[in-house]
């Protein structure tokens, strides 16, 4: 093997990350529809039958909703002996991870999802039919998709033959590739995640998520617009965490009253 030269090692640029000068616990948000800026995040579960607040936990705000919801999850049960029998969920928790872990656990799931529109026109997976006998998908012009290979993210990816697709009268419709080749991915956790858009399907699912309306988000709501936790009043993970065990505490204190006012009458 002939040694390296030093001009053959490419060198990496640093990564540039975004960090507040004032509070470096924060992270840099940047979601559609959502202000741009150094924020923190409240990821919050209360109780489907009295919204009760039962966990409240503080991350930057450059942080997934997904990532640490099966660890706060496990902390609940752990500390609450709950038994969990469903869970409604925004879109930002569909993952093919967490919709494995709770099918696992056997707790009914609801879950919003996101349709992406294609800019490009191109023909959706939904038209092409996936057959397990032979691990293929079929287009509608009856052309196959065989399995290529497996990245390191899980994702199965399912080739044309350019061969076939070069006659095909609808090749425009379908892909942009210059190849003519059609490419699907199928992650092989998506049996997970089709189960929890089955259930949002049914009658019960379609009731339970209609009810993160009333709970979870009239929560936040209240939380913003009652007890000013819009901003954070202090600086660091840890006082911002005090800031919303306090803000809970206090909505928690409201419902009680409430519910028991409710008891004596």
């Amino acid at each position: 093997m002939k040694p390296r030269k030093d001009g053959d090692a490419k060198k990496k640029e640093p990564e540039m990350t975004r960090c507040s000068t004032t509070d470096p616990d924060s992270g840099f948000l940047m979601r559609d529809g959502k202000p741009r800026g150094f924020f923190y995040l409240d990821h919050r579960t209360v109780d489907a039958k009295f919204n009760i607040i039962t966990d409240t936990y503080i991350t930057p705000g450059n942080v997934s909703d997904s990532e640490p919801y099966l660890e706060r999850l496990q902390v609940q049960t752990t500390k609450f002996d709950f038994n969990v029998e469903a869970a409604a969920l925004d879109s930002g928790y569909f993952t093919g991870y967490i919709c494995k872990k709770l099918r696992e656990q056997k707790i009914f799931m609801v879950m919003g999802y996101r349709r992406f529109g294609s800019q490009k026109k191109v023909l959706p997976k939904r038209k092409f039919i996936y057959v397990p006998e032979k691990d293929v998908y079929v287009c509608p012009m009856g052309i196959m998709l065989r399995y290529s290979t497996t990245d390191r993210d899980g994702n199965r990816f399912y080739k044309s033959d350019p061969k076939e697709c070069a006659t095909c009268p609808h090749l425009n419709e379908c892909t942009t590739s210059k190849n003519k080749q059609r490419v699907i991915s199928n992650h092989i956790w998506e049996e997970h995640k089709e189960h929890a858009r089955q259930n949002k399907r049914t009658p019960e699912g379609k009731t339970l998520y209609r009810m993160r309306g009333h709970t979870i988000e009239r929560s936040f709501a209240d939380a913003k617009e009652l007890h000013a936790f819009r901003y954070a009043r202090f600086r660091g993970k840890e006082s911002v965490q005090e800031q919303a065990f306090m803000t809970a505490t206090c909505q928690n204190i409201k419902k009680m009253a409430l519910h028991l006012t409710r008891l004596v009458e």
